[in-house]
């Protein structure tokens, strides 16, 4: 092993420091060895009921689901052969499979929108639309609670930013009646459902804001929402009647989907543009076609699944209850549920304690959310039956009589 250079040893120990900070106020991270079946989840020797998985459909252990997609690759490739496991390239170069197109001619037509463009993850949507379309002419008002792929991604921006205070919406108007006409173009930027609180977006509201002030674009990030929401599980959007109001109507494959990647659908010209200019599409090897054409199949029987998102908003209004009847602090009107506990250390011990008791929940810390807010996040998913959710809410009934 090669000796750490003398003039090095500084700059690591500032590291280990730092590292030690975050220890001592509960605040370390380490990436868990755990292995998930169905609605278990096996960790450290101990098998848990998982809480903490964003396969809100319960499709990625559907094992019919993936028999059912092997045989449709056996009987449409030619010679019976399966599909790239690799695409070697960005899409602009050798890697757009025509999976690509056919996903994208899915998603434009299920929409209801002319074209839509799918990518890689939904870090890379979300770090690279706006840089794309937002120049100096361009002002950005974002809501403070949007994911961090989002502020990453207005970092990157040459427009100016103004982050809104969570759900305030007469805020955005004030500073629209303000400054509107000082930009040829505004987007406000937010979630439909919130990956921390699993509070709603007003999305009506919102399009009654874009419609009062010609140069506003919508913005929505999908990606809690698609698959759980909407009669056809198109999204938050879907279920308040105005997707052909957003002009940027964003969703990931990674979650409900139980796939890889994710897309923005849009007109056919802001497609173009961002295959023109946006920097994480150009700039990065495309997906796998086996995995485009597996989001393709599971879009494609995506209405059949609604008697899962039934279930799931079942059971989380049954959890939001019950909590709420503890006297709760309870944002969401989702299946994303949070326990605000306030500091880390307490967080920590929380999840701890829960995991004793068979329930794999995580602590999420700041930076992930606001300082004081450490939490332990509920995700529910449709995979969990009736009897776990009782299990759950008796043990939090027991937690709240003797804590």
């Amino acid at each position: 092993m090669p000796l750490i250079m003398e003039t090095n040893r500084a700059v690591y120990g500032s590291y280990a420091a730092e590292l030690g900070r975050l220890e001592a106020t509960g605040s370390l991270r380490a990436l868990p060895q755990a292995e998930s079946r169905g609605r278990w989840i096996s960790r450290d020797g101990r098998r848990m009921l998982n809480l903490s998985s964003n396969d809100y459909l319960g499709l990625a252990a559907e094992q019919s689901l993936a028999e059912e997609f092997a045989d449709s690759l056996h009987s449409t490739s030619s010679g019976g052969g399966w599909l790239p496991l690799s695409s070697s390239s960005s899409r602009l170069l050798t890697g757009n499979h025509e999976a690509y197109g056919a996903l994208e001619e899915r998603l434009a037509a299920m929409y209801g929108r002319e074209s839509a463009l799918v990518l890689s993850s939904g870090y890379h949507m979300n770090s690279g639309v706006l840089p794309a379309l937002c120049d100096r002419r361009t002002l950005i008002l974002a809501d403070k609670l949007v994911h961090a792929s989002l502020i990453d991604g207005i970092r990157l921006c040459e427009g100016r930013c103004v982050r809104f205070r969570h759900q305030d919406y007469a805020q955005v108007e004030s500073i629209l009646e303000k400054e509107a006409g000082a930009y040829e173009r505004i987007f406000i930027v937010t979630e439909s459902i919130f990956s921390m609180d699993g509070d709603l977006a007003p999305l009506q509201r919102l399009v009654e804001i874009k419609r009062r002030w010609p140069s506003v674009m919508l913005y929505v990030d999908e990606a809690h929402a698609v698959g759980v929401r909407g009669a056809n599980g198109l999204g938050l959007a879907e279920e308040c009647g105005c997707i052909g109001d957003i002009d940027l109507l964003c969703g990931t494959f990674g979650k409900a989907l139980a796939s890889v990647g994710a897309y923005v659908v849009c007109d056919r010209v802001i497609k173009e543009y961002l295959v023109n200019k946006m920097r994480t599409l150009i700039f990065t090897t495309a997906l796998p076609p086996v995995n485009v054409a597996w989001s393709l199949f599971i879009m494609e029987r995506l209405q059949l699944f609604g008697g899962r998102r039934e279930h799931l908003d079942r059971i989380s209004s049954e959890v939001r209850k019950a909590f709420a009847l503890r006297g709760m602090q309870m944002p969401s009107g989702s299946h994303i549920i949070p326990m605000i506990i306030g500091s880390s250390a307490d967080a920590v011990l929380r999840a701890e304690d829960m995991q004793r008791h068979g329930f794999y929940v995580l602590p999420i810390r700041p930076p992930t959310v606001p300082e004081g807010t450490s939490r332990l996040r509920f995700s529910l998913t449709a995979s969990l039956k009736e009897e776990d959710i009782a299990k759950l809410i008796e043990y939090e009934t027991g937690f709240s009589e003797t804590s």
